[in-house]
This record gives structure tokens, sequence and C-alpha cells, in this order.
């Protein structure tokens, strides 16, 4: 089962403004389908395409990057590893999991420049200190954000594409919509918080005939990735980010919603915790929203960061 993405036009608009001049960068949650997408977009839209998965990479491919000085070979070895032939400008190479192969990263720079094929990198946490201290990170590069399924596009999903354009003609119009029709988005609203919006969660749901169940082993299944990569990437202050990841339920069960340090450890303090906050946020597994003194001066500048909210970045997780 596919489900459509919105982000798809938002690739397309990177191929015809750039046209080869810089790679794309899709950043985002682990499991939310950038692989998925990049993929089909190179499907419908090149000659042919190759993608390198830095996770099952060979140690020949990854050999390959010391190439970089003869691009004629490190193209051919590329072609010749993954059986696919690659024509100029037509072709569209995918870095798949690219923070777990840094050096492929810092190499864009030079193939970019070369222009004779497009790259799109996908990943994870590409952002963290830990994956790009010790390379030169590319100027010639895009990057977007990808999150999970939308509630539109979960609509969309479900075959509810009447009911959506009805809601966008409304909503247009500034016309209320009618009572049944508002009941039944209404319904569908209340299955989309509770499924969310990671797309394995989203297809066991719907072709179980709309099993919570099947939907639920997903879900888990994915939390217990993220733990893994808690415990694999933020290395250097672990606990306390599996700690924080932990207690978001507990947080936002209060009144108040925020942060409490004292629910993890007695004399926690906030600058003890700044680095793994920042690591949640940065890793796209959370979302941060810290207190604000002064809207009018602006938001950035005036921001309380002893005060912050963290949820996560789907809600049928957090369910």
């Amino acid at each position: 089962m596919e489900i459509r993405r919105n982000i798809y036009s938002k690739i397309l608009s990177w191929k015809n403004e750039c046209n080869g001049s810089k790679a794309l960068l899709i950043e985002g949650a682990r499991r939310i389908g950038k692989s998925t997408i990049a993929e089909k977009f190179a499907r419908e839209n090149y000659k042919s395409y190759v993608l390198i998965d830095f996770n099952n990479a060979s140690k020949k491919i990854k050999d390959n990057f010391e190439n970089l000085n003869n691009l004629d070979l490190f193209y051919q070895t590329i072609s010749l590893e993954y059986n696919k032939k690659l024509f100029s400008r037509e072709s569209l190479i995918i870095f798949d999991e690219i923070q777990k192969f840094p050096r492929a990263r810092e190499a864009i720079k030079y193939l970019v420049q070369d222009g004779r094929y497009d790259f799109i990198e996908t990943g994870s946490l590409i952002s963290i200190k830990e994956s790009v201290k010790n390379i030169t990170v590319p100027s010639e590069e895009r990057k977007i954000k990808m999150y999970p399924v939308t509630f539109e596009e979960f609509m969309s999903a479900k075959g509810e594409d009447v009911l959506l354009e009805y809601i966008e003609t409304c909503w247009k119009t500034k016309t209320p919509l009618d009572q049944k029709a508002h009941a039944k988005a209404m319904h569908i609203f209340r299955e989309y918080i509770l499924v969310g919006g990671m797309p394995q969660s989203i297809v066991a749901y719907l072709q179980n005939s709309l099993d919570f169940e099947k939907s639920d082993i997903e879900k888990r299944d994915i939390l217990n990735l993220y733990r893994d990569d808690i415990q694999k990437a933020a290395a250097r202050y672990n606990s306390k980010v599996s700690a924080l990841f932990e207690n978001i339920p507990a947080y936002l069960s209060t009144h108040e919603k925020k942060v409490v340090l004292s629910k993890i450890a007695e004399g926690s303090t906030f600058d003890r915790y700044d680095e793994p906050l920042f690591w949640l946020d940065d890793s796209m597994i959370c979302n941060l929203c810290y207190k604000c003194n002064d809207p009018n001066v602006g938001f950035a500048l005036n921001k309380n960061e002893s005060a912050v909210k963290c949820y996560l970045g789907d809600t049928g997780l957090l369910v």
C-alpha cells in the first residue's frame, strides 16, 4: 500500500529549480518514509537510479569514496556494483541512511560540482553533533525536513478524497461543514490521533480491517528502535536522554505539561540537561516548546529555556 505524501512536490521543485547544482538532503526521524519517497521519486522522474543504503553497503562501495580524484572510476564502480547503467543528467543516486557514513556526505561537494548526476541524501539524526564533527558539511546541499503522515495524507490513504476536497472548499469560502460531514471528519480525526502518522502503523491499520492492535504492534517496534538509537547515538548522555524520553507521557499528563527535572533526579538543573534536550529535538523524535516571556519582541530573543514542554513527534507513538 502506498501513501501519497505532500513532500513529493517539494522534491520536484528541488529538481526543477536546482537542475543538478545542489544535492537534496531529506532529514527526519526514523521510520517516517524518507527512503520510500526518495525511491518513488527516482522511479518516476529519472531514466535510472541507484540507491546506496549505508546500513549494508559493501566495503567496496565505502572504499570507493577514496576515488574522488577519479570520478570516472568512482561512477563505474557504483554502476557495476549495483548493476545499473547511469545516464548523464538522467540518473539519480540516492545516499540512504547517510548518517551511517559521513564521508559520503562530505563527498557531495565534489560530486555535485562534477554535474553528471543528481543526488538525494536521506537519513536520521543527521545534524546531531556526533555525526558531522569530523567532516566538512557541504554547501552544495539543500535541506528539507520530513515529518510523519499528516491528517490530510491520512484521509487520502483512507480514500476520503471527496470529503477532503469538501473541507478545503469550506475553508476557502469560510463556510461551516454540513453536520453529517463534520461528524464523519471528526471521527476520522480521532482515528488519526490514535493510529498516528508513522506509515507502517497506518498500513497495518488499514490493511487489517481497521485493527488498532495491529497498528499498536508497529508503533511499539518503532519506539524500541528509538530507544536503541538513544543508546547508540547519545553516547555521552544517553541516561539523561532516556530519562527525558521515557518521562514524556508523565510530563504531558500534568496540568502545566512542562518538563520537571526533579522527577528524573533530585537536584537536577536545566544546564545539565540542555544537550540531552537538544539531542531529542534535533533527532526529530520530539518537539520542544519553550515558554516565551514577551512574544512581541520575538520568540527566539526572549525564550525561557528553563520552562519547556516536550512532545513526541507523533501522537500515535505517544498513545
